[in-house]
């Protein structure tokens, strides 16, 4: 099961962090951006920077997240960096999430599906558009929109992150709401998450169907953790949205397994810190990263 080689993966680096490849062709250094004035150009450069991120954190680090919105903004030839920065990832040893929020229903949802999770059949020869090994869906159409991405989960070699409770200021509007028996939507949703999951757990007791939980809302976090005893949360918001390691305790079991935290601007922007002055942005983006597996740690161990 693909969240079997997650935890290994985890485990084996010692470090929860996953590097958010949410790449901004304006996050890039001077020299880089220098004479620069078109959608290709700035797509060519945002895979350079990419791949020279990649290669200075892939020792440490278990998996890149590469959200999708990053890149189709420069057109056709953003989504060409798209697939090779996943492409270069996945050569260099790393887990690919691809964070694009799918949501459909029906054969719609089977073609996302098959774009990130499977093959596309093209007479007797067949392709794989984006491959990634999770991706992240939004669940609440209902579970004809899960199926056909659940379908992937279930034969084990590809896994899915449902939004359960979303790391930004306003994801109470919804989600907080109460239904008629006490619950929340968001508790509602995590309780469909586990259903979903329960037909592809692997031997480390997590499903491949894991769980979007924002680091921002720890007492959410909380009960989500007790709730979802199966279920691997991806959870962002630390660093540039506000969370602490300590906010995200919580959303770790007491042997520190349970969930793999993002960083994107706090490691991509790294360079531009203080903290790291006088480091290339490759290097910066390394540092950022020990320090965030030394500070995580402590939290989730101490």
């Amino acid at each position: 099961m693909i969240v079997d080689t997650l935890i290994e993966k985890i485990a084996e680096k010692d470090n929860p962090t996953v590097v958010g490849l949410d790449t901004s062709f304006d996050y890039l250094p001077d020299g880089m951006r220098a004479g620069v004035s078109d959608a290709a150009g700035a797509a060519r450069a945002v895979l350079a920077f990419n791949k020279k991120v990649v290669d200075a954190v892939a020792d440490v680090v278990p998996a890149v997240k590469v959200q999708i919105a990053y890149y189709e903004m420069y057109g056709v030839e953003g989504l060409r960096a798209f697939s090779e920065t996943l492409r270069y990832a996945k050569e260099k040893g790393l887990l690919v999430i691809t964070d694009a929020k799918r949501n459909d229903i029906g054969a719609t949802a089977e073609c996302y599906a098959k774009a990130f999770l499977g093959e596309t059949a093209i007479g007797a020869e067949s392709m794989r558009a984006f491959d990634s090994d999770f991706l992240t869906v939004n669940g609440y159409l209902g579970s004809d929109g899960i199926r056909p991405f659940l379908n992937r989960c279930v034969q084990g070699e590809k896994g899915i992150f449902v939004l359960v409770k979303t790391s930004n200021k306003s994801s109470g509007e919804l989600q907080d709401r109460k239904l008629e028996n006490g619950k929340t939507v968001y508790e509602y949703m995590g309780q469909l998450v586990e259903e979903w999951g329960s037909e592809c757990i692997g031997a480390c007791g997590y499903s491949c169907v894991g769980a979007v939980v924002g680091a921002t809302h720890p007492a959410q976090a909380e009960i989500l953790r007790r709730e979802m005893p199966h279920t691997f949360f991806l959870i962002p918001g630390y660093g540039a949205q506000g969370g602490t390691a300590a906010d995200l305790k919580v959303c770790f079991k007491a042997d520190g397994t349970g969930g793999i935290v993002n960083s994107s601007r706090g490691i991509l922007c790294a360079y531009k810190n203080e903290r790291y002055k006088g480091l290339a942005f490759d290097e910066a983006a390394r540092a950022a990263c020990l320090a965030m597996k030394e500070d995580l740690n402590a939290a989730i161990k101490g």
